[in-house]
């Protein structure tokens, strides 16, 4: 699962949100021409999933009281579940039972999202100004190795499952008089210093994103594909990533003992036959004699007599 939290793919949030909006409608605006039956795909949050664009802009344009010019008016959160994970939810829910779900989960997100600030009046998702997209695909850019190596063009769909879900989420919260910003970690000189300006932990929230994914679909996460163990690799220290190295050999150990376990009989004795013995070998008529060693072939009678 990746979680990453930006000022906007359009690279300007200081202003009014209009940009973001459009270009997040491009899946839409493409499918339009392509198929004039196409359902398109609107935005959604905690209390509707039929949201229009306009309605977009209006709630996040209109919900920045008392932030300057230079202000951050509105963050971008992007929800991109690996390709397992998309697989995963597919085969239990189908397509678009995925989608539905995908959506569920990206409303419970947002809810950690709030209680991260642990801020007294913002304790979860109705408390933010927030509006969800999903996309079902990514397109490639001028940024991608592919396009600068002349295989792909700007603008071809990438291949591979690609679903993810963007958030646009509002600087202030829904009352509009408490700024939130999820890039300000700072903890402040001291605990009542830290509730006044806020602080928002990123590595907590990426945690929390993973194990709401595990719980709401009983998703079995192997060590290696999570968040910690990729953050240890990167950043830790040498014992934190003996730690993870060791936590996903004890998990590759016990997958192995069960797959051995839940072998029928016939199973494993082909298996012991086909290692113990081989591939069958081929007899090409020009086997070499062994040479005998002294006594070899003569009967323990004859070998006393010499």
């Amino acid at each position: 699962m990746h979680i990453n939290i930006t000022t906007s793919e359009t690279g300007n949030n200081k202003g009014s949100s209009s940009r973001l909006v459009a270009y997040l409608e491009k899946e839409n605006r493409m499918a339009e021409v392509l198929d004039k039956h196409y359902q398109p795909e609107y935005w959604f949050n905690h209390e509707r999933d039929n949201i229009q664009p306009y309605e977009v802009r209006s709630g996040i344009d209109n919900n920045v009281a008392k932030l300057s010019k230079d202000d951050a008016k509105f963050f971008l959160v992007n929800i991109s579940p690996s390709e397992k994970e998309l697989l995963y939810l597919k085969e239990k829910f189908g397509k678009e039972g995925a989608k539905g779900y995908l959506k569920a989960y990206a409303n419970e997100v947002m809810n950690a999202y709030a209680k991260n600030f642990k801020r007294d009046r913002v304790a979860g998702n109705q408390d933010l100004v927030y509006y969800a997209k999903l996309e079902n695909n990514r397109y490639y850019t001028h940024k991608d190795l592919e396009v600068r190596k002349g295989k792909a063009s700007r603008g071809d769909v990438k291949p591979g499952e690609q679903m993810h879900v963007q958030v646009i989420v509002s600087r202030k919260d829904a009352s509009n008089t408490i700024k939130l910003s999820p890039l300000n970690n700072s903890k402040g000189t001291n605990a009542e210093h830290s509730k006044i300006v806020g602080q928002f932990d990123r590595v907590a929230f990426k945690q929390s994103a993973e194990q709401i994914f595990d719980r709401m679909f009983n998703y079995e996460r192997e060590v290696k594909e999570s968040f910690g163990y990729a953050n240890a690799m990167k950043n830790g220290s040498y014992e934190q990533k003996a730690e993870f190295r060791e936590k996903q050999r004890v998990q590759e150990s016990g997958n192995l003992f069960q797959q051995s376990h839940s072998k029928g009989i016939l199973d494993v004795l082909l298996d012991g036959a086909a290692k113990n013995y081989g591939p069958p070998t081929v007899d090409d008529g020009r086997r070499r004699k062994k040479k005998r060693r002294p006594g070899q072939g003569y009967d323990r009678g004859q070998q006393l007599s010499r």
